[in-house]
């Protein structure tokens, strides 16, 4: 019984530093675990984020690849009507020199009605004798009629202005959209070039994501592993407290029957002494004490 409870014991033992050593192993296994998993988590968020940023960029390049198609269009329709507008005006003028030819005019109606101004303004303002006033009127006279006979020539030189400024209006609005298309066409293909490095980056990460995974799996596994483990020491842990407080209990009550066998000799031995008047000593003295009580 003693080699058994010796045996007991030291398994014991072992079992408890058996545990201690999978539980610290467990301990750092699981910090191991935890930090892979950080950078698992880490790296995944960064491609989360990136793929995030590139649909961002993917929406921004295509809304500018549709003004871009816009403004294209808009600047071939305004230059549509700007060549049919030159063509006009070409026709206007052609038509304004004919005129020209025709009346035998070297200058614009315009210029003779602002000549027909100046002499007016000049007889009201400069005290002209009646002679040079009389010599004035008449060539304002001779200055009316010919503007009066080029009226339509008039009409042909306001409409070759009016169109004129048409052209030039319609000008400015091409170049806009022209200014347009390559605003829009340069930041559609930053964004294009950000979007293609940002790809790459993710590329990149993927392969680091599937590593911390993969270490994060493999902790997770041994933990696993380590954990059952323990779990099965403390089960025989168990066991053999169970048994070493059994072998105890039987110890006592062996020890208590081989007191008791004793004791009942040691009566037997002090009773015989009193039958036979024999001295009592102070052990025996003790034992009849007990034996009275």
């Amino acid at each position: 019984m003693q080699e058994d409870n010796k045996r007991l014991f030291k398994e014991y033992d072992e079992l408890k530093k058996e545990i201690m050593a999978l539980r610290l192993q467990l301990n750092s296994i699981d910090a191991e675990k935890e930090t892979a998993f950080g950078k698992k988590d880490a790296v995944t968020k960064e491609i989360s984020d990136l793929i995030k940023k590139v649909k961002e960029l993917k929406t921004k390049r295509d809304d500018l690849t549709k003004q871009v198609k816009s403004s294209k269009e808009k600047r071939k329709e305004l230059n549509d009507i700007i060549v049919k507008k030159i063509e006009g005006v070409k026709q206007v003028n052609a038509e304004k020199e004919s005129f020209l030819k025709k009346f035998g005019l070297k200058e614009a109606p315009s210029r003779v009605k602002e000549e027909m101004d100046r002499l007016e303004m000049s007889i009201e303002t400069s005290g002209m004798s009646f002679e040079k006033e009389k010599e004035t009127m008449k060539k304002i006279k001779n200055l009316k009629k010919r503007y009066d006979e080029t009226k339509e020539i008039n009409a042909l030189f306001e409409k070759s202005r009016s169109i004129s400024k048409e052209i030039d209006k319609l000008k400015d609005e091409a170049e806009e959209a022209h200014q347009n298309v390559q605003k829009d066409a340069a930041e559609s293909q930053r964004s294009h070039e950000e979007m293609l490095e940002l790809s790459k980056k993710i590329d990149e990460l993927k392969p680091k994501e599937e590593d911390a995974y993969k270490k994060f799996f493999e902790l997770k596994q041994k933990f696993s592993e380590v954990n059952n483990s323990l779990k099965e020491k403390l089960e025989k842990l168990n066991e053999a407290a169970q048994k070493l407080g059994v072998e105890k209990e039987r110890g006592r009550s062996e020890r208590r029957g081989r007191e008791d066998r004793i004791l009942r000799s040691k009566e037997e031995e002090v009773m015989d002494k009193i039958r036979k008047g024999g001295k009592l000593t102070t052990e025996d003295l003790i034992v009849f004490q007990g034996i009275k009580e």
